[in-house]
């Protein structure tokens, strides 16, 4: 887990918004793909996924088959398991982060959807746990209905590559179109922490 400055020293690997967003000041943690990377393989995900996949041919797509099938990918997402190890860095880099008992939200760089993660009170039990699940929920949504369409007829395979996610504080940001202008951006959001993302 990474820092936007640390993240910033790196923008092939993983890309350039936690770099623009440092600029101005916004802290936030960035999870790399290698840690999507680890989960997917850990839980041998790719393999059953190929297997849930089977009877979907991309040069004939038969929509209503697909559309039950990406449900069933999004819940094998949701339901699958990181490594107790792996749990605990997440939540360990939380704490370094001071993201772990407030309200965030998770976000791919680049993209308007964001999932969020509620506030959870001081000595709770399932600290970072809401974090989690709301990585995993956007990482589940790279397998809803449109998202596998759309990799189906533009590679012809419903596989993808591991991406980096943002985790910012306080609610989803809105797009601001005035704060857009003033910062020389096409879109910023904004909550009520201030900026929260430069897509």
């Amino acid at each position: 887990m990474l820092s936007f400055v640390e993240a910033a020293r790196n923008p092939t690997l993983h890309g350039n918004e936690p770099a623009r967003l440092a600029r101005h000041g916004v802290s936030g943690l960035l999870v790399p793909a290698t840690f999507e990377e680890a989960f997917y393989r850990q839980n041998n995900l790719p393999e059953r996924l190929a297997r849930l996949f089977t009877p979907i041919r991309p040069t004939r797509i038969d929509e209503d088959a697909l559309e039950p099938l990406s449900a069933q990918a999004q819940a094998l997402i949701r339901t699958s398991y990181l490594l107790d190890d792996a749990v605990q860095q997440f939540h360990g880099a939380l704490r370094a982060a001071a993201l772990d008992h407030a309200p965030l939200h998770a976000r791919r760089p680049g993209t308007l959807h964001a999932e969020p993660a509620p506030y959870q009170p001081p000595g709770a039990h399932t600290s970072g746990t809401a974090a989690l699940q709301a990585v995993k929920r956007l990482w589940a949504r790279d397998w809803t209905f449109g998202a596998v369409l759309e990799r189906l007829d533009t590679t012809g395979s419903v596989g993808l590559d591991a991406r980096p996610t943002l985790l910012l504080p306080g609610p989803p940001g809105t797009p601001d179109p005035a704060r857009a202008a003033s910062l020389g951006e096409t879109t910023a959001l904004v909550n009520e922490h201030g900026l929260t993302g430069l897509p």
